[in-house]
């Protein structure tokens, strides 16, 4: 993995982008669930993670920035990740609506270091999910989410319902990428001890469940006394790399 890729990873907003994704053809209509739930958005704020790395024996230090805004009916999330020399190593955004699903994306924007600037599109209007790159295309039946938006999504419903948020249940979603889809499951495994900005708390911790041993795994803890959000990921590779970013700050807007 390069370290380009090494840091696309990073960005909290790109959560969860090391996952293999499909890219033959369309997941069965059992693997794109369109699941109502209740929905309760954590309120806006901005927040700065610390990532820690490790790709092919080089320890990289870095930092991450999220705008999370939602309200009025619609959400944002811009994500910056960088690190020292190389500077801004990753940008994405996703925005959209707010609707009977939770969080309904209507653009999904990643741009790499030194690469162009890929998008997702949700054409509301015909119901289809198109990208800049390839010819892919996906039904929208409702709830889809993009590799930016899901974290939130994944908080909205626990914060909604955080007694559904039990240890062994199982959450499916159907995430778009750069240029493909495809459903992601997510497990609650326990709650644990986190420290943020030099403070302990109390943090419930999922996990992606994987499909084959050369998914990534992909663990994020959600924070109950901090309104749902997202204070750790950690992607991991079969190879034993990682990525690692902890919420040190955030201001509520």
């Amino acid at each position: 993995m390069t370290i380009n890729h090494t840091f696309y990873a990073l960005s909290v907003a790109a959560m969860l982008a090391l996952g293999t994704v499909t890219t033959g053809a369309h997941a069965a209509d059992s693997e794109h669930p369109a699941v109502k739930r209740p929905f309760s958005a954590p309120p806006s704020a901005d927040l700065t993670y610390a990532i820690k790395a490790k790709q092919h024996g080089l320890t990289i230090n870095g930092t991450a920035t999220v705008q999370w805004r939602a309200g009025d009916g619609k959400y944002s999330v811009a994500a910056e990740s960088r690190a020292p020399i190389f500077g801004k190593i990753l940008e994405t955004r996703s925005e959209g609506a707010i609707d009977d699903y939770g969080l309904a994306p209507v653009s999904f924007m990643e741009k790499r270091f030194r690469k162009e600037a890929t998008t997702a599109t949700f054409k509301r209007d015909t119901k289809t999910i198109s990208f800049s790159v390839g010819d892919e295309t996906y039904p929208i039946k409702g709830g889809e989410q993009d590799r930016v938006s899901i974290q939130w999504q994944l908080a909205a419903n626990a914060r909604a319902t955080p007694d559904k948020f039990k240890p062994g249940s199982e959450w499916a979603y159907f995430v778009t990428a750069r240029r493909n889809a495809e459903q992601w499951v997510f497990k609650v495994l326990k709650t644990e001890n986190i420290t943020v900005g030099g403070n302990e708390i109390s943090a419930l911790h999922l996990v992606r469940q994987q499909a084959d041993d050369k998914d990534s795994q992909v663990d994020l803890w959600l924070a109950p006394s901090m309104d749902w959000y997202p204070v750790r990921v950690v992607f991991k590779d079969a190879d034993g790399d990682y990525v690692d970013q902890t919420l040190d700050k955030f201001t509520k807007k």
